[in-house]
């Protein structure tokens, strides 16, 4: 008996499902692939015993946007990865899940996914600078990964933003000096070295510190 013919046969009354995804809690938005019955079960539960513990989904959201975040700065980038989903399931247009979704993929080193992730916590919350700056962040690290000057010129255009939001952010002033030390603008550089030393004299990398000053 051919395989495909017994397959059908062994579906005949029963419900034959693809295997459930185990890592899509460990992706952005579930990794937006199909969900097995079980998992979308595992959901409505959740969402349910959220409906019974919180006033609205929206304060739910948030609730689980702030695990996140501890988490997050904790260093438990997975357990964090669940916790912004949850949030995420709860309310879509909750903006904090994207930046945390943006920031963790950063630190994973998956900078090309983390930007559009930043770009769409931006449309919804565009006066936040250290979003910005982690925009920033992604597109400088890919100009050092494939030296494509348009990533630079990017990373200082987001850079700029955050700290024109905040001009007390010396992170901001630190990382647009690095950038126009290999955009070999020195002028700028310096300006921004100085800015970022009277803020914080330790926040400008040692190596783009001696490019500015060669």
């Amino acid at each position: 008996m051919k395989k495909g013919i017994l397959l059908s046969i062994l579906c005949l009354g029963v419900s034959c499902s693809a295997p459930c995804p185990t890592t899509s809690n460990l992706l952005p938005m579930y990794g937006k692939q199909p969900k097995c019955a079980e998992q979308l079960a595992a959901d409505q539960e959740f969402l349910d015993l959220s409906d019974k513990q919180y006033a609205t989904r929206r304060i739910a959201s948030a609730h689980y946007a702030q695990v996140g975040w501890g988490l997050f700065y904790d260093k438990q980038l997975d357990a964090a990865m669940k916790r912004f989903n949850q949030a995420w399931l709860l309310d879509s247009t909750n903006a904090e899940p994207y930046w945390g979704f943006a920031n963790i993929l950063g630190m994973k080193q998956q900078f090309r996914s983390s930007i559009s992730l930043f770009r769409k916590y931006l449309t919804m919350n565009p006066t936040q600078a250290k979003a910005w700056a982690g925009l920033g962040t992604s597109y400088g690290q890919l100009f050092f990964q494939t030296k494509k000057a348009a990533f630079l010129e990017s990373s200082i255009i987001a850079t700029k933003q955050c700290v024109k939001l905040d001009p007390t952010y010396g992170e901001g002033y630190a990382q647009l000096a690095a950038g126009y030390a290999y955009y070999m603008q020195k002028d700028s550089a310096k300006k921004y070295l100085a800015i970022a030393d009277k803020l914080n004299p330790v926040l400008v990398h040692p190596e783009a510190r001696q490019m500015i000053r060669n």
